[in-house]
């Protein structure tokens, strides 16, 4: 009888081809591990990772390496574009500016990083520049006080021996209490804090261990409440009553809200600290002035007015320009108030060479709607900080957020042009029905750039929209070709 064909017997077709599938397979995996990772992430395969820097491992022993001198250059490195071309600017802005999420009123301009003023506006007009009002109090701040002033809290003798004074000195970041190890390597700037201040004044009492305390915050004078802001502003605690003595940037001690009386609050601790270092305080402080001549007992610094800056503009610290707004009135005309810290600002920027015109300017933070400021008046701020004839001023450029990255930007140009990640720095400014933004962009071309896009009149448009039409304008002038020539 013949073998049935359709039932063969030997290894057949499967068995001559699982060989060859199974070398498929063991590359296919190899690959697939080498190339998506799946060792280190699945199956525990970290190799040898290097613990050194590369430099620094000595070569083999008998190895003997020539010394190692720079290249030559090949050749010429090309001149970075110094100047914008308008109309190239403009191409790429036209699209972007005419999103009617932006409102009726959109102010744009767009200048050299290295000139003076703008080479292409969108409406010259004056508008509310909201939080980009820090640009003008920081330039000011660096160049009225100086990158490295510090401000002093200090503690002195009172009018009995029996009594001390704690005298405010302006400090925007003293703290309640003294940072911890871990705090200190995250937290920037330094602080200083009333409690050590508190043992510092303890040790220098030689051996007085009962005092009362009186408090001095009479550096800064009028009002606490700037009378150009929203009426519940210090009320609902959207912002802190400044004054020339408080800890915590004004906040409350029950850890909710803003306080009602931060010099009082601040004395508070004080006094508490004086309490932990051994020293009966008697009753609760009080308000006084310091005695003329007074003998200092112990001080507290602050961090430079330099980190000060970079810090207040990379999370837009209302407090901390208001503060420093106060201390440009002392230093231009002795009045450390809403109204000679404004005056002292456009003062300081117009001894700069920036053009103030017609601007209006009621407070440091820009939280007042009565606040009016030009395209150019913005840009020569920016301009003037990038300038080498002013390098006191350069803090006000390193402490400009980065797109995507840092401070107020970090959360923002998500939907916008990747290509303006880390290449746009800028100020961002926000009230009921105004967003803004203002800095420096380099372009695809290398271009450098300054910019302010502005749209005050949005209401209705949700903030968050309003805030994407201006990062992706951000972004166009990041993807632009704008060098002129």
């Amino acid at each position: 009888m013949g073998r049935d064909t359709r039932h063969p017997t030997g290894p057949g077709r499967l068995a001559h081809w699982l060989p060859t599938l199974l070398v498929l397979v063991l590359v296919g995996a190899a690959f697939a591990a080498y190339r998506l990772d799946w060792g280190p992430r699945y199956l525990g395969w970290y190799g040898d990772e290097p613990t050194d820097d590369p430099a620094a491992i000595a070569p083999p022993v008998g190895l003997e390496l020539p010394a190692w001198s720079p290249p030559a250059l090949v050749a010429a490195p090309l001149p970075s574009s110094s100047s914008v071309d308008a109309a190239a600017v403009e191409s790429a802005l036209a699209t972007g500016l005419r999103d009617k999420t932006l409102g009726r009123h959109v102010v744009a301009a767009v200048g050299d990083l290295g000139g003076d003023g703008p080479v292409w506006v969108h409406d010259d007009d004056r508008f509310l520049p909201a939080s980009t009002t820090k640009l003008l109090t920081s330039t000011a701040a660096l160049a009225a006080l100086g990158p490295d002033a510090r401000f002093t809290t200090r503690v002195v003798a009172g009018r009995s021996p029996r009594e001390v004074v704690l005298v405010g000195g302006g400090d925007p970041y003293l703290s309640s209490k003294p940072l911890t190890v871990a705090e200190q390597a995250t937290t920037y700037p330094e602080r200083a804090d009333v409690v050590t201040l508190a043992r510092d004044t303890a040790v220098a009492l030689a051996g007085r261990k009962r005092v009362r305390v009186v408090y001095d915050d009479s550096l800064f004078t009028g009002p606490t409440n700037n009378p150009k802001w929203r009426a519940d502003y210090v009320p609902d605690d959207i912002v802190s009553p400044i004054t020339a003595l408080w800890v915590d940037r004004g906040a409350s001690p029950t850890g909710y809200g803003r306080s009602d009386d931060p010099s009082l609050d601040a004395a508070k601790a004080f006094a508490a600290g004086l309490r932990e270092a051994g020293i009966t305080v008697v009753g609760e402080p009080t308000p006084g002035r310091a005695p003329e001549g007074a003998a200092d007992l112990a001080s507290a610094e602050s961090a430079p007015v330099a980190h000060i800056v970079e810090r207040l503009l990379d999370v837009s610290d209302n407090e901390t320009a208001e503060v420093l707004a106060h201390q440009v009135g002392l230093a231009v005309s002795g009045d450390g108030s809403f109204a000679g810290g404004a005056a002292g600002v456009l003062g300081t920027l117009r001894s700069l060479g920036v053009e103030t015109g017609d601007d209006v300017v009621h407070d440091g933070s820009g939280l007042s709607r009565f606040n009016r400021i030009s395209p150019t008046t913005m840009l020569q701020v920016l301009q003037v900080a990038a300038r080498d004839d002013h390098p006191e001023l350069r803090p006000l450029v390193t402490g400009l957020p980065v797109a995507g990255f840092t401070g107020s930007l970090a959360g923002r140009f998500a939907s916008a042009d990747a290509v303006a990640l880390g290449d746009v720095r800028a100020k961002t400014g926000t009230l009921s029905g105004v967003s803004s933004l203002a800095g420096i962009v380099t372009g695809r071309d290398g271009t450098q750039m300054v910019f302010v896009i502005a749209a005050d009149q949005t209401r209705g448009a949700p903030e968050v929209e309003v805030e994407a039409a201006l990062d992706s304008l951000a972004a166009d002038l990041a993807g632009c070709r704008c060098g002129a020539g």
